[in-house]
């Protein structure tokens, strides 16, 4: 029988829809427990167990250490996570992939799950059609599942028949017969194929189906199977390259995690897979040779990982240091540029939400330093003080509409991906709140421009002028520092959002007031029309700075009201 390009064409069809049902597992999962995996990554990393624990239990609901790994990065990108507490996670994470072939052994050699598969379909598709979006996410998940193994299903009868056709294998067979050589050949193309699929668990059920098939010895599907946990850092690497510094060095812990692991296990490779192999034949008692060999693999994968995390868990501060060593921290000055969502998007468009939430927050910080630099600008007489601080307000300006649009770019890219409907409204909302940031950013340079202009005019505000504007700008800055606690605040938080209606309030009483006592001094002859004229606009602008902040405290306490109902 020969082997067309057309069963080919099946071949690589089957292993897309296990690659496809894998991801759509995945992102079920994950939208399912979005906010939870927030919650648990950012609690439970307190110290190296937990942390360890952790990736291990986010990684088996998830199915995917490749997502674990890159939110973790994110995580550390973003600042919720220190450099030691990520490689904990990611330790886990390499504990917690190994369920995959576990699954897989078990139901996919023994039961013929693919026979499940249709009628798992019926119940997956009113969930699927579901309003509410956490049933929409068990619907995507039952999908995931019944593809997934549809596609191992169809690997399993679309792979040529080897033992009718063994020329086929003739080129693998003359690579297997190299002792140690063909070992190490073989960790360098499960390397190479992981890194290709991106994906390990796809791998795994590839070396698992050519184990059970006979096309490898379990030594040689061992060797793979160290190759793909070399290959499946390469995700998390790329996902680091637009990172910060830190996130760069979690990336390259996995990397180094993981190869020092398979150098010992080549060291000891004899005793490790002969021990691996007397436990299933003797403590497990699997007779099936097929069943066997494909518990065996699951077994040196999970194995190979606990015993990697046992040793290294002790070193983290080691391995801390040597990839600080290896990647340096930059000396620039990051504070012109987006520190949080410049690492590009989360696995899943749910995840990627908290850190556009990070940067408004750093983006309302900013605003609210730009408005201090106003107030400085208030008393500063030299000129080449003064000019340097005009010119710093200006640049700042600048950097806030770039921060407004990148911003909101993001929030629009993040609004394609699948989400649910509250994550909708709160993606509304933030844009809402990133607008009205950008609009205090415009009111704090046009205060800075009428200070200019009074300064040009060589003349100077009274006393009595300086002392209502220093209590209006008191006001202000109050203002700002309440928004900032509303939207740095999560949504378990109580929010008292009266406290900046009551600041709102107090700044348009005593805006009016000083309005018509304007009028007033200014007909007294206390001072000319035209520094009446810049004092107004000075309380005026203060005013409507503090209508955008409370527009930005209403357009985030909704958002955490929402979430808390």
């Amino acid at each position: 029988m020969e082997y067309s390009f057309y069963d080919f064409l099946k071949l690589l069809g089957s292993l897309a829809l296990f690659l496809y049902g894998m991801k759509i597992m995945s992102e079920g999962l994950q939208k399912f427990a979005g906010d939870r995996l927030r919650k648990i990554l950012t609690a439970m990393t307190t110290n190296r167990v937990t942390g360890v624990l952790t990736g291990v239990l986010i990684t088996a609901l998830i199915q995917s250490s490749s997502a674990t790994t890159v939110m973790v990065v994110s995580f550390v990108n973003a600042g919720l996570l220190t450099l030691s507490q990520s490689i904990g996670v990611i330790m886990g994470a390499n504990i917690g992939t190994t369920v995959t072939a576990w699954i897989i052994s078990a139901l996919g050699f023994k039961v013929d799950i693919a026979a499940f598969a249709l009628p798992l379909l019926a119940f997956g598709i009113p969930l699927l059609f579901s309003q509410k979006s956490h049933r929409k996410s068990i619907g995507e998940f039952i999908f995931g599942f019944s593809f997934l193994f549809m596609g191992l299903s169809m690997l399993q009868s679309n792979a040529p028949d080897l033992k009718a056709n063994p020329e086929m294998l003739a080129f693998v067979q003359s690579y297997t017969d190299m002792g140690y050589l063909s070992i190490l050949l073989f960790v360098f193309i499960g390397t190479i194929l992981t890194m290709v699929v991106q994906a390990s668990a796809a791998t795994m059920a590839i070396t698992l189906i050519m184990c059970a098939n006979g096309w490898i010895s379990f030594e040689l599907g061992a060797a793979l199977v160290l190759g793909e946990n070399i290959g499946t850092t390469i995700t998390a690497n790329l996902a680091a390259l637009t990172g910060n510094t830190q996130a760069r060095r979690a990336a390259l812990a996995h990397l180094v995690f993981n190869v020092f692991g398979v150098i010992w296990v080549l060291c000891l490779f004899s005793p490790f897979t002969s021990g691996v192999s007397w436990f299933v034949e003797n403590v497990m008692g699997t007779k099936d040779p097929a069943v066997a060999v494909s518990f065996k693999l699951s077994a040196f994968h999970t194995c190979f990982n606990i015993c990697n995390v046992l040793i290294l868990i002790w070193f983290v501060k080691l391995i801390e240091r040597t990839v600080c060593a290896i990647i340096p921290q930059k000396e620039v000055d990051e504070e012109y540029r987006l520190r949080f969502i410049s690492g590009g998007m989360l696995s899943t468009a749910e995840l990627s939400i908290l850190q556009a939430h990070k940067e408004i927050h750093l983006f309302s910080e900013r605003t609210h330093r730009m408005f201090n630099m106003v107030q400085d600008l208030l008393h500063t007489d030299k000129d080449d003080d003064f000019n340097k601080l005009f010119s710093r307000i200006e640049k700042y300006e600048n950097i806030s509409d770039n921060m407004e649009l990148e911003i909101a770019n993001y929030l629009n890219q993040v609004s394609e991906g699948r989400l649910s409907s509250e994550s909708k409204l709160q993606i509304r909302a933030m844009l809402r709140e990133v607008t009205e940031i950008e609009s205090i950013g415009d009111s704090c340079y046009n205060l800075a421009r009428t200070i200019n202009r009074k300064r040009q005019t060589n003349q100077d505000f009274t006393e009595k002028q300086y002392d209502h504007i220093h209590f209006m700008m008191k006001l202000t800055d109050d203002a700002l520092a309440q928004m900032i606690v509303v939207v740095e605040r999560s949504e378990h938080q109580s929010i008292d959002v009266n406290k900046s209606f009551n600041i709102e309030n107090e700044m348009n009483n005593y805006r009016n007031q000083l309005k018509n006592q304007n009028i007033l001094d200014v007909n007294n002859k206390e001072y000319d029309y035209q520094m009446g004229v810049y004092y107004m606009d000075i309380i005026a602008e203060c005013e409507k700075l503090g209508d955008y902040v409370v527009n930005v405290v209403e357009a985030s306490s909704d958002i955490k009201e929402k979430k808390a109902s």
